[in-house]
């Protein structure tokens, strides 16, 4: 296939990927339930459309039935899970390690999933269900762009698991999260620990992970997302008014062309995007140092405490 051809087919992935994005901040705006909007559904479109190989050793019925799950817990742990904040986090980030490690897969958007509900205190049902039509719609739109060859196959190796080794890794990642995490929930600034940016750091402490050998480039990412989803919201739809969802699709337009420009296609980076759509109008000044802080503080963590084997073993 020629190289204009490539071009082009990604050109379209991109396009079918700020669609998305569009119609859900749409449909959220319209029926007033801002549960709807699912900033991880950026990444998911990242890595299951744009990206040419997925990165994430997964199948279209793990992707439905983990994100499923995820969204579900999230919102039981706040409904019925009466414990301090950071307590919830700390369950859902637990509960997803055991998922992936129970279906021998590294598809870590479901910690955002799991853990956006409690960072929102979001108890609607409206939001599993959303998620679940969301992930349908994902996997259903890859299968029809690797039928008609706009993407290559994703083809599903299982990872497998040494149940010692993960059990390990976990219970590590939760430690390290959780001391990372006393001082900014205390303070009651947990968008310094943004669910995607929980993600990231998940991904980073995997030493096979190529994202490990770019962590300026991963941070500068994170940053840059969050800088674009605060400004376009601040500056078009609220003090001109222009609908969210046209900011959303021009937010992705703008991180779409700078993930094809440097070409690293980091999934969290366009979770991080979107966080502004769903949070107060007050924080977006500081969202975007809160998320280069935290960034930081997480890649320096995965790049020093994790350096053992990887994910996938």
């Amino acid at each position: 296939m020629k190289v204009e051809a490539l071009r082009r087919i990604r050109v379209e992935r991109c396009i079918f990927g700020i669609l998305m994005a569009f119609v859900m901040v749409f449909v959220a705006e319209e029926s007033g339930q801002s549960e709807i909007i699912f900033p991880e559904i950026c990444a998911l479109t990242i890595g299951s459309w744009i990206s040419e190989q997925q990165p994430w050793a997964t199948d279209k019925r793990r992707i439905f039935i983990l994100m499923s799950l995820a969204a579900l817990f999230g919102v039981l742990t706040v409904r019925y899970v009466h414990l301090a904040m950071i307590f919830q986090v700390c369950l859902c980030f637990a509960f997803t390690g055991f998922i992936l490690t129970l279906f021998k897969t590294n598809f870590i958007p479901i910690i955002s999933a799991c853990i956006l509900p409690v960072y929102l205190r979001t108890e609607s049902w409206v939001y599993p269900i959303s998620v679940s039509c969301m992930a349908l719609i994902i996997i259903a739109a890859q299968w029809l762009m690797e039928k008609y060859r706009l993407r290559p196959v994703n083809k599903f190796v299982p990872c497998k698991f040494n149940i010692k080794f993960q059990i390990k890794k976990w219970t590590k990642l939760l430690l390290v999260f959780g001391l990372i995490a006393l001082i900014p929930f205390k303070e009651h600034q947990v968008y310094f620990l943004a669910p995607p940016l929980i993600v990231m750091f998940t991904e980073l402490s995997n030493p096979q992970s190529p994202a490990r050998k770019k962590p300026l480039y991963i941070v500068g990412l994170m940053t840059f997302g969050a800088a674009i989803g605060c400004l376009l919201k601040l500056v078009l739809n609220i003090y001109l008014g222009v609908p969210l969802c046209v900011c959303t699709a021009l937010a992705c337009l703008i991180l779409f062309i700078a993930l094809s420009k440097i070409q690293i296609f980091f999934p969290p980076a366009g979770a991080i995007l979107l966080i502004p759509m769903i949070i107060n109008k007050n924080l977006l000044v500081t969202f975007p140092f809160e998320v280069f802080v935290g960034a930081s503080i997480l890649c320096v963590c995965a790049l020093l405490l994790f350096k053992s084997d990887s994910n996938c073993s």
